[in-house]
């Protein structure tokens, strides 16, 4: 028997046995990685002269393409099929307005910046564009989506790794896997994210195998990589079995499984966020970032911002996105709030957006179709300057007026919160440069 370990086949520790089979237990497939492996990516980052700030992204992704106009961009003062059927509220900022059905993001303003001027015109009903932070970023329908071009959660797992020893760099909440959450693309499959609803189930032991058992496989891996270094003294094993113990340690220790664990939550706690698919997987990335995850992305179900009319799934304006509004009112102020109480908004940065915003005209349905002129979203933490609007529509909401920001200046934002060189570039698989801004992508001045 030999113990093994690696990248290929994703299990923490497997001991090979003709009469018992496999033993597994802990973070199965992480991103491709074993956690030894992930041990290693983050020990390499801090090595490269990394910052080691724990700073963190949750991005909200509004899967369909949430209406900007009936949203955070309302046009009190345009005809009724271009304002639409929701009234405006004055915000907690001197002349800054939201949808009527939004009053606690209006009390919170001062803690948030509206993007008016989002510059979507690259992206698709996808995720591929926005996610990536990169125009270059495409759906095209030819099988080769995306065009290798990583999202900025991967680079922040390749950059940055998590920010404790155990944890994934990059982990998504999403129910529709493929339709709302962009990997590494041709960046890395170790640089993938790691699906939070499926390594849930699988960090606790196998039934039938205590941590007493553990620790006899453990004390036998040990006499194995004792007998193995007797015959190859080369760094690279002496590391390989340094990152296999702080594995077993973080199994054995349950941190990455008590993140997982809601249970450890008040009554209070959960109220605040709201039993929704959207409020439960906000919790649950206030505690991955608190426990050590980097980037996490959060969507409540695929399409759901979709609002072409009544006549399809997800419904019009109306019917569709009024019962949709508390929610993400309520999820973007319990985020707010809770992390600012333990002192997590500064290091924290938030993000809410979806592909592409809504046409300025109320179809015969009832909804708005695509509209990927410009979109609207929301940032807040990240110790950044808040309680102000960046740029601005027409009166119609149909173009950028003032001050466009483009999917590039996201990312530069982003990387410059998580202390990640803008100026830094991934082979592809090609053996070429990859920048990881393109489009001239900068940090967003008026943020500070």
């Amino acid at each position: 028997m030999l113990p093994w370990f690696g990248p290929a086949g994703g299990d923490l520790l497997r001991i090979g046995s003709t009469r018992r089979g496999f033993l597994q237990t802990g973070l199965k497939g992480l991103a491709g990685l074993s956690l030894p492996a992930l041990l290693r990516q983050r020990a390499f980052a801090s090595a490269a002269g990394q910052p080691q700030r724990k700073t963190s992204v949750i991005l909200f992704w509004l899967s369909g393409g949430p209406s900007h106009l009936d949203m955070w961009d309302p046009k009190p003062d345009a005809p009724r099929e271009i304002r639409g059927p929701f009234g405006d509220i004055p915000t907690k900022v001197p002349g800054v307005h939201v949808c009527e059905h939004l009053p606690l993001t209006a009390k919170l303003m001062d803690k948030l910046t509206l993007l008016r001027s989002v510059d979507c015109q690259a992206s698709n009903h996808t995720p591929i564009t926005m996610q990536a932070g990169n125009p270059l970023a495409r759906r095209t329908n030819d099988g080769k989506d995306g065009g290798g071009y990583p999202s900025m959660g991967a680079v922040a797992a390749k950059f940055r790794g998590p920010n404790a020893p155990g944890l994934p760099g990059f982990v998504g909440l999403a129910d529709s896997w493929k339709s709302d959450v962009w990997g590494s693309g041709d960046m890395g499959h170790a640089f993938e994210p790691v699906n939070g609803k499926e390594l849930a189930g699988q960090l606790a032991l196998p039934e039938g195998l205590s941590l007493e058992r553990l620790g006899d496989r453990q004390g036998l891996q040990e006499n194995l990589d004792r007998l193995r270094r007797s015959l190859d003294l080369s760094p690279a094993v002496a590391a390989a079995d340094q990152y296999t113990q702080q594995a077993f340690d973080v199994v054995t220790s349950g941190r990455a499984q008590r993140a997982f664990n809601l249970d450890e939550e008040t009554p209070a706690m959960r109220a605040l966020y709201g039993n929704t698919s959207m409020g439960e997987k906000a919790l649950l990335a206030r505690r991955l970032v608190e426990a050590g995850v980097t980037f996490v992305l959060v969507s409540g179900a695929w399409g759901y911002f979709d609002h072409h009319g009544d006549e399809v799934r997800w419904g019009g304006i109306e019917k569709g996105l009024k019962p949709l509004l508390p929610r993400v009112d309520q999820t973007l102020h319990a985020i707010v709030t809770d992390l600012e109480s333990r002192g997590l908004l500064d290091s924290t940065l938030i993000l809410m957006m979806g592909e592409f915003g809504r046409a300025p005209v109320i179809n015969k349905n009832a909804g708005r179709d695509h509209w990927t002129r410009v979109m609207s979203m929301v940032m807040a933490g990240g110790g950044l300057r808040h309680g102000q609007v960046i740029g601005s529509t027409d009166s119609r909401g149909s173009d950028i007026a003032t001050r466009p920001v483009l999917p590039g200046d996201l990312a530069a934002m982003v990387y410059r919160h998580l202390g990640i060189d803008p100026a830094a570039h991934w082979i592809d698989r090609q053996g070429r440069p990859v920048s990881i801004v393109t489009d001239g992508g900068q940090p967003i001045a008026e943020l500070g």
